[in-house]
């Protein structure tokens, strides 16, 4: 049922021929953020003082706006940047993913580059999973904060579109 909503003719044509629905998904966005909560993070990123904390927060708030598979479809021209891959996003990676960060203290979530191989070794046991899976998200984490620079120094180097 949660799937379910408004029937918007010109969305759906726009969606159907890989244009993407852009006022859906700013609609979807705002029921999960808050003015306060957007400007709070938009600081954050232009810092660059991104935190695992805060990327565990986002999950959280995409969880909260719906399917992450069909918000990627609402993009504008990213389907067609894909060129038809498969655009399913993994539910069982994102939960993995959290269990990962919350095994963290909050002060190995606020600098990451604390985290060193004895400290994964017991974030994998308490989370339950592999370390390679540690190692993936905080090298995915890096690349984020990465991404995060190149955008404050006006770069555009971190969206494939």
């Amino acid at each position: 049922m949660g799937d379910i909503e408004p029937f918007h003719p010109e969305r759906m044509a726009s969606r159907i021929l890989g244009m993407g629905d852009v006022l859906t998904l700013i609609e979807k966005a705002q029921e999960a953020y808050t003015e306060e909560e957007a400007r709070a993070l938009e600081k954050k990123m232009r810092e660059a003082s991104f935190t695992l904390t805060d990327y565990l927060d986002q999950l959280d708030k995409m969880k909260k706006m719906g399917n992450l598979t069909q918000m990627i479809g609402m993009i504008p021209g990213l389907s067609q940047k894909l060129n038809g891959q498969d655009l399913q996003v993994d539910e069982k990676k994102l939960a993995r993913t959290k269990a990962i960060i919350q095994s963290m203290t909050e002060k190995e979530r606020n600098n990451p580059d604390l985290i060193k191989a004895s400290r994964k070794k017991r974030i994998a046991a308490g989370s339950g999973t592999e370390l390679s899976d540690v190692n993936a998200l905080l090298k995915q984490f890096e690349a984020t904060r990465e991404m995060m620079k190149r955008m404050k120094n006006g770069r555009r180097g971190g969206f494939p579109f």
